[in-house]
């Protein structure tokens, strides 16, 4: 049994241990007061019953309904990425192969590609199909036109060039579809709104012009066919220059024919013409 004596000193060392500084927040009282914790934690509540708490569970919150209609909606938004249809998939396809085979055709892109040396050449032939220069070719011949006939002819293929740079132009726009390479447009292009690459405006204006000149002059066999193929030699030009994939050349073939049709369509008469010629040269008036 220990003695009363080392039960005091025993007491005495603790509470000299409990009295160091770093032992000081040990003694003291907690904060909130030294009564009951059901006094400092408020009051009780009441204990729910057994169907009180399985009716609460199966009361379904607005974030939780939320949360389910997203996940109901996911696995359907990605079997529809993971599967797409069988159109995505070819027209992918056919893009990738425009944009494959567009790219190698464009042999005179630039002077180091394969065909550097020929880019002069494709770049003066495709000027040739440029609507600027051909605008200006028709006002200078009506301008020395003395034929009513060969008016009437001059007057229709200018309003013809003018609704396929207007046409392309604003199809350009909508599209707005960049070219297999990089390029800035030249100054002639900006002129003509001939930005974009989608359609084809040189296809689009050759295939016009050609089928124009062979409805309404008289031409000999050969002349024909060397029409026909400038038509095509303009717009495969424009590809080897790398300004337009192979599906702009086609649908700007198919857009000129387009024109030709309209036009015909709305064919003005000699007299118009002659009409539109007076109000041009302010000659016009309107009381003869």
């Amino acid at each position: 049994m220990p003695s009363a004596n080392n039960v005091r000193s025993r007491a005495r060392e603790r509470n000299s241990v409990l009295s160091r500084p770093e032992f000081m927040s040990l003694n003291q009282p907690l904060r909130g007061g030294s009564g009951p914790p059901e006094n400092r934690c408020g009051p009780k509540r009441a204990p729910q019953t057994k169907h009180q708490a399985i009716q609460k569970s199966e009361e379904p919150t607005d974030g939780g309904s939320k949360d389910r209609r997203e996940s109901t909606k996911m696995p359907e938004e990605d079997c529809m990425q993971l599967n797409p249809s069988f159109k995505g998939i070819a027209m992918n396809s056919l893009l990738a192969i425009d944009i494959c085979l567009s790219k190698r055709m464009g042999v005179c892109a630039s002077t180091s590609s394969s065909w550097g040396g020929c880019r002069s050449m494709v770049a003066l032939l495709a000027l040739t199909g440029h609507g600027i220069t051909w605008i200006i070719g028709t006002i200078v011949c009506l301008t020395r036109s003395n034929t009513l006939a060969g008016q009437e002819v001059l007057v229709n293929l200018l309003l013809a060039l003018i609704l396929d740079v207007m046409t392309v132009a604003g199809v350009q726009r909508l599209v707005k579809r960049r070219g297999p390479w990089e390029m800035t447009p030249g100054f002639l292009d900006c002129v003509a709104m001939d930005v974009y690459s989608f359609p084809a405006a040189h296809a689009s204006r050759a295939a016009m012009v050609s089928k124009f000149l062979l409805s309404h002059l008289v031409l000999a066999v050969p002349l024909r066919i060397l029409l026909v193929l400038w038509a095509f030699l303009v717009g495969i030009s424009r590809v080897l220059l790398g300004k337009h994939h192979l599906t702009d050349m086609v649908c700007g073939f198919a857009l000129g024919m387009f024109h030709f049709s309209l036009m015909e369509t709305v064919w003005l008469s000699s007299n118009t013409c002659q009409t539109l010629i007076s109000i041009s040269t302010l000659s016009w008036s309107p009381f003869y």
